[in-house]
């Protein structure tokens, strides 16, 4: 069935296929995680019984998406011990150690502290259980920090010695290796994008219960809405200038990168226009159907409109990306962050009409763009990752190098294997949580007073937080 394909392409399909499933899951549950913590900390100020049905409303779906994270996230560690040992032996001291402290001080911190956050409220006092939402919160933020860490060092790969036996690469430095030139912005860059990635989808689930609850008082709704505009005018014009800060460091230490995201196969000595349009031809090295603004990329990347530009007529052939696919993912990526641009000034608009809940051009604009987020995250990693190749490791370890000596039928079966596991799992968990967001938050009631538990928790110096009539609370 396979016979003819090539191995390593069969193995890189399959890390792609698995890593985009698992992606989408870190990048809702970073966001979303942090959106709890505000949650309960605005229930404990305000007591407003709205914010502890919004945080019983989502915590149900961040549990659920949390755990389809983690199973999708293990199963890429095994696939570099598999398909790319060659990777893992080469690179195995200078990655294995921010992998292993993701594992201990990030993924631990995350599970240590989610069964207090899910079902510790009545058991432990408010601030124990508030020290535990914000644990979650900075665990996932942490996983971010080194699993970027390591991914960036394979972007821009320093504080690093090869061993002249082995060919393995040994850091010299761990903190080198760790902050990389293209770290900061990497992870600056990311969680923010997780953040949106959140954001959107929580607008867009509050303005689909707007939609079908009119008449209704719809304060759960509102809230979640409101909340989440706010934050879509916050990060988007912050992303969007970390996004140009990261692409003047990709240009620096990455430029065939760059250069293929922008489609310069030709060099621009005077000055290269922005392509707005164009089907790249890597078989003629030219962009077809080319509609630029002249001396708008030279503007954009040096910050001068006629600042030469080196093209891939300067770069042989065979260290060229796949053109197309960086082109296209970058373009999809910024005419999203244009898009949340657009979206954002709107709601502010309508906000200051008194619009923000009835404008239901808003509303049903929101709803279809709650994936927006998670698009462009994915559309993000494929520039980054593909624009990297024929590197694994940057200028130093090809990804034909990288692969294990497996033959197609084996790499084949399994990458079948995992699309039919992974449609059947994830789709089931998909669907489950599409269901329990359609259930509408519930608008809260005021918690009734009740005489304080004794017992250990309150020997123990805790005071236990009021508890709320349940009944009028979802998933509680």
């Amino acid at each position: 069935m396979f016979d003819g394909i090539d191995a390593v392409l069969l193995a890189r399909l399959q890390f792609a296929f698995t890593i985009t499933v698992h992606f989408l899951f870190p990048g809702f549950t970073i966001g979303l995680a942090s959106y709890l913590a505000v949650l309960n900390f605005m229930w404990l100020r305000t007591r407003d019984a709205v914010y502890l049905s919004l945080f019983d409303y989502w915590k149900a779906i961040f549990a659920i998406v949390f755990a389809m994270g983690v199973v999708s996230g293990i199963v890429m560690s095994y696939q570099i011990g598999t398909n790319w040992s060659g990777f893992a032996d080469r690179a195995g001291p200078v990655i294995g150690p921010p992998m292993a402290y993701e594992v201990l001080s990030a993924f631990f911190l995350e599970a240590g502290f989610l069964g207090i956050v899910l079902f510790g409220r009545s058991r432990v006092g408010p601030g124990l259980h508030m020290f535990a939402c914000v644990m979650v919160a900075a665990g996932t933020c942490a996983s971010a920090f080194w699993i970027l860490s390591v991914n960036s060092w394979m972007q821009t790969p320093t504080g690093y010695t090869v061993d002249p036996v082995s060919g393995q690469y040994l850091p010299v430095s761990f903190w080198q290796t760790v902050f990389n030139p293209s770290f900061p912005y990497r992870l600056t860059h990311t969680v923010a994008a997780a953040y949106l990635g959140t954001a959107f989808i929580v607008g867009g689930i509050g303005a689909w219960h707007l939609l079908r609850r009119r008449g209704e008082p719809r304060i759960a709704a509102r809230t979640m809405f409101s909340m989440a505009m706010w934050l879509i005018l916050a990060v988007v014009p912050m992303q969007i200038v970390i996004g140009d800060q990261h692409g003047l460091n990709t240009l620096e230490h990455q430029p065939t990168k760059v250069l293929a995201m922008e489609g310069h196969y030709e060099s621009h000595p005077n000055g290269a226009p922005l392509y707005l349009f164009g089907i790249p031809n890597d078989s003629t090295q030219r962009l077809d159907y080319a509609l630029g603004i002249p001396k708008l990329g030279s503007l954009i990347l040096k910050h001068d409109p006629n600042a030469p530009i080196a093209g891939l007529d300067t770069v042989p052939d065979d260290e060229q990306p796949p053109v197309a696919i960086v082109f296209w993912s970058f373009r999809i990526m910024v005419g999203l962050a244009l898009l949340m641009l657009c979206l954002a000034l709107w709601g502010v608009w309508a906000r200051w009409r008194g619009r923000l809940y009835d404008s239901r051009a808003l509303l049903w604009c929101a709803v279809a763009m709650s994936p927006a987020g998670l698009i462009a995250i994915v559309a993000g990693w494929v520039t980054t990752e593909v624009g990297r190749q024929p590197y694994t490791i940057y200028g130093l370890l090809r990804t034909a190098d990288s692969a294990a000596p497996l033959d197609s039928a084996t790499v084949g079966a399994t990458l079948v294997a995992f699309i039919i596991v992974y449609f059947a799992l994830f789709g089931a968990g998909t669907l489950y949580v599409a269901r329990l967001m359609a259930r509408a938050p519930a608008d809260g009631v005021p918690p009734p007073r009740e005489a304080a538990p004794q017992g250990p928790v309150r020997a123990a110096g805790i005071t236990p937080a009021p508890s709320v009539d349940t009944r009028f609370i979802p998933n509680a």
